[in-house]
């Protein structure tokens, strides 16, 4: 991002830019960013395209073209999947060597492959941003420094607090702020009792829940949670996804907490908040080893039942979720 930042103050522009990466915050700011700093918000000389199947020779005839009274003309090119291999991808990388310096391409995708030929050609000729999720540390700072703008402290622990409810999506957290700014309107201080009051609790802690219910053989609560996320739209797939991962977290804090490490070196190690660690710390003691890894693998071979229609997907979770050790 660094390079992103540096481009942007000094108006010094490569040929292309690749903005992808799980964080669809950070990738729709720099696009918008970009987009302003090439073009100061002139119209003329400005391209867009969006989707897949693009008419490749359009857009390498737009970049032939020079721009209008200005020094840059932009052409945005947004999910064209041509970072995934075919002929448009490698049709566009054989001509990037060849763009006039007068046109920037900017490519914003969801999804790359970092073997395709058209990667490694903005690569070499321009610059590929992997813009992927943030850890607690840099969430914490970017959502401290939101808050300040609008006059409001926040101390550690409480924002410990509001990332462990809000998760490490950019989108939400922005959206939390503004609530608690709302809420706090006449103060200067946001505590503990704001977050609580606000903020809504995501799908990340709504899974850690539930697997906290799991550990204290709370069935009927874990499956109260489950429910809940299946009203909210949550895909059963996502949720095995999210209850996955979260088994594999608490398999790496109980191994590395067997080593002696503490909860602040064991939070640094796992890039996760000093609160989400201790939390996840006392999740481990109630499982052995063995049991985390036995759901673990159930985890895996759930997956692999639904995906070859052996089970309907969220009866394969409620069964996970049910089950008995």
């Amino acid at each position: 991002m660094q390079t992103l930042n540096q481009d942007i103050k000094e108006h010094t522009f490569k040929p292309a830019y690749l903005l992808s990466g799980e964080e669809a915050f950070l990738r729709n700011s720099y696009k918008n960013r970009l987009r302003e700093a090439v073009t100061g918000g002139d119209t003329m000389n400005y391209n867009y395209f969006e989707g897949k199947n693009l008419d490749v020779r359009e857009i390498i005839a737009l970049a032939d073209t020079m721009p209008f009274f200005s020094e840059k003309r932009l052409i945005l090119i947004e999910d064209s999947g041509m970072f995934k291999g075919g002929s448009a991808g490698e049709e566009m990388a054989d001509y990037l060597p060849q763009m006039p310096e007068s046109t920037c391409l900017l490519f914003v995708e969801s999804e790359t492959d970092k073997r395709s030929k058209l990667y490694k050609a903005v690569k070499k000729y321009g610059y590929a941003a992997e813009l992927g999720r943030q850890d607690f540390n840099q969430l914490g700072r970017w959502a401290a420094g939101i808050l300040a703008k609008d006059g409001k402290k926040i101390t550690g622990r409480t924002m410990e607090r509001f990332l462990a409810k809000t998760g490490d999506d950019m989108e939400q957290i922005l959206s939390e702020l503004e609530k608690l700014v709302s809420y706090t309107l006449g103060r200067d201080v946001i505590t503990d009792e704001d977050v609580e009051a606000v903020c809504t609790t995501q799908v990340t802690s709504r899974i850690f829940d539930m697997i906290a219910a799991i550990s204290n053989r709370q069935v009927r609560k874990a499956m109260d949670l489950y429910e809940d996320l299946l009203t909210l739209k949550e895909p059963p797939m996502r949720i095995l996804f999210l209850i996955a991962r979260q088994f594999n977290q608490i398999l790496q804090v109980k191994e590395l907490a067997g080593k002696g490490m503490d909860k602040g070196t064991i939070a640094s190690r796992l890039k996760l908040s000093p609160y989400v660690a201790g939390k996840i710390m006392l999740q481990a003691r109630s499982f052995t080893k063995e049991q985390i890894l036995e759901y673990v693998t159930l985890c895996v071979d759930t997956e692999e039942a639904v995906k070859t229609g052996r089970i309907q997907d969220r009866l394969a979770v409620e069964l996970l979720i049910t089950k008995e050790y």
